[in-house]
């Protein structure tokens, strides 16, 4: 839950989860033939954090009123959310390993929130999920309702008009129960974000429309958490938690290429990519034994 800390037994488990999310991942693209590797490969360590640590959640009644709302505005990375909802318990990983992109599934190439278990709101288009997630927030405002509404975004996003009209009223409405966390992992399907349109000065850009920042190591679970946890501390301002990321991250032929943004690997490449994410897991063991 939000403002607990985490131990080493908890911490343990919650890198073992990121190490079945990475696998399944591989394996649901591959059956797929179609998809994001890159992207959702470097959310894992996030999406553990939020699922199975921070967030308040009940995968069997992924409707009542109190959840925490989370929000996926870059829609193209939906592998690594839907491998994190069958592995909390929303629906099943056969359902996922089996299904995804295939025709008459509940999971979509893109996220749809009138047919899959726990997921919020549809998106695709990019830059339209931080005004969702403002609306959100802003409700229980005027509900007086206590959720917390997280947004992942990704860093190409910010390019978008959009993004910084959402970052405008959010400042203004000072809404301190909005933590949003941006992938900074560099790369877009054309290329790396600085080679494309540069977004850097990110930290002062927020700061100066009156959110808070934190940077982070975004594929350290604890260092998320820690984040989540502060974020949870702010008064009237919303959060950034900059996740800085490896895309591909768990897959040495992956890692910091964007050509892998937006394909899966053939079966070759699975083969290869899961032998490592399984040695990952033994190292993972023998670390905390």
């Amino acid at each position: 839950m939000i403002g607990e800390d985490i131990h080493e037994k908890k911490l343990q488990k919650l890198e073992k989860i990121a190490v079945q999310i990475r696998e399944d991942i591989i394996a649901a693209l591959l059956a797929a033939g179609s998809g994001h590797s890159a992207g959702p490969l470097g959310m894992v360590d996030v999406f553990t954090a939020l699922y199975f640590h921070v967030m308040n959640l009940r995968p069997k009644e992924p409707r009542f009123p109190d959840r925490d709302r989370f929000v996926l505005s870059c829609g193209h990375i939906n592998p690594v959310f839907y491998a994190t909802l069958a592995n909390a318990g929303f629906f099943s990983r056969k359902e996922f390993l089996t299904t995804l992109r295939k025709f008459g599934t509940r999971l979509h190439g893109h996220p749809h929130n009138l047919v899959t278990p726990g997921v919020e709101n549809s998106s695709g288009p990019l830059g339209q999920g931080l005004s969702q997630a403002i609306g959100m927030a802003l409700a229980a405002k005027m509900d007086r309702k206590k959720y917390q509404t997280y947004c992942v975004m990704s860093d190409g996003e910010q390019q978008e008009g959009q993004i910084w009209e959402a970052v405008m009223f959010a400042g203004k409405h000072k809404l301190d129960n909005l933590t949003a966390i941006m992938d900074r992992n560099n790369i877009q399907i054309d290329g790396f974000t600085e080679d494309v349109m540069p977004l850097e000065p990110l930290r002062a850009k927020y700061e100066a429309f009156n959110w808070h920042v934190i940077e982070i190591d975004g594929n350290n679970i604890r260092q998320v958490v820690e984040a989540c946890n502060q974020a949870y501390g702010i008064y009237e301002r919303p959060v950034l938690i900059i996740a800085h990321t490896v895309p591909g991250k768990g897959v040495d032929f992956m890692e910091q290429d964007f050509t892998w943004h937006g394909k899966p690997p053939n079966a070759e490449q699975a083969k290869v990519a899961l032998g490592e994410l399984r040695t990952l897991a033994g190292k993972i063991r023998s670390e905390h034994e």
